[in-house]
């Protein structure tokens, strides 16, 4: 199981109906399979997300922000690791919102 406990991750492509953006910086935390983390930056003020790590690294997630306009956002995110020559992770992400218009998307990170 890859750990991501202290790991920091920003975004470096989303589709247009999201809300994360390369000034957007998610700080990880991990116990056992356990997966936290809060972020902000770019259109969000704050936001955190909980979920589970399985075998292979890949995490279900549910995640909350609060963006500029005031407006509380929710949704679910699954990420698929990918291990670069750097030794760095790039996580592949497809969201999905529980808010607002209900929209889908994809979106990739990379460990900073």
């Amino acid at each position: 199981m890859i750990n991501y406990n202290n790991k920091l991750f920003s975004p470096i492509s989303n589709t247009e109906n999201g809300e994360t953006s390369n000034e957007t910086i998610f700080k990880y935390k991990q116990r056992g399979n356990v997966l936290t983390a809060e972020y902000d930056g770019g259109k969000i003020i704050s936001g955190h997300l909980i979920g589970l790590v399985d075998e292979n690294g890949c995490i279900e997630m549910r995640y909350h922000q609060v963006n500029h306009q005031g407006e509380l956002m929710t949704g679910i995110c699954y990420s698929t690791p990918e291990l670069l020559e750097n030794g760095k992770i790039r996580l592949h992400e497809t969201w999905e919102w529980t808010s607002g218009d209900r929209s889908k998307g994809e979106s990739v990170i990379e460990e900073k």
